[in-house]
């Protein structure tokens, strides 16, 4: 009888490929959009100048998601989306910092995570519901 079937491995050394498919369709981060919140960041980010480069001429943007719609009624759409309503929740807790890592490493007392209220941004004035 023959011995047990040998795997062959062919495809050792494609681990840079591996890496482009990982962030091949990356979005920023939690924390990143957590800076992205502030209100001096956020009012430059709703009211950037017309880019052609992006979708919507970079005019309708959600700040929770990190997106670009290609109109207002667009991203009416996807504030209505488990995607959008998934990230409002993600963005509830207070983002990890420096000091809870060393609370958890023993050096301080615990306290709880903080929850924000999160809401969706408000459209853009002027135009009615899309009902």
């Amino acid at each position: 009888m023959p011995g047990p079937y040998k795997r062959k491995k062919y495809h050792y050394g494609d681990t840079h490929l591996k890496k482009r498919w990982r962030t091949k369709r990356r979005k920023k981060d939690l924390d990143q959009i957590n800076e992205d919140l502030k209100p001096e960041k956020a009012a430059e980010l709703l009211d950037q100048e017309v880019d052609l480069d992006k979708p919507g001429d970079a005019q309708f943007y959600c700040l929770h998601c990190a997106r670009y719609f290609i109109d207002e009624k667009a991203m009416k759409e996807h504030f209505r989306t488990k995607v959008h309503k998934r990230r409002l929740k993600a963005l509830e807790a207070e983002p990890y910092t420096i000091e809870e890592s060393e609370r958890a490493a023993g050096h301080g007392s615990f306290v709880p995570a903080k929850k924000r209220k999160m809401e969706t941004q408000k459209p853009i004035e002027g135009d009615d519901d899309m009902t």
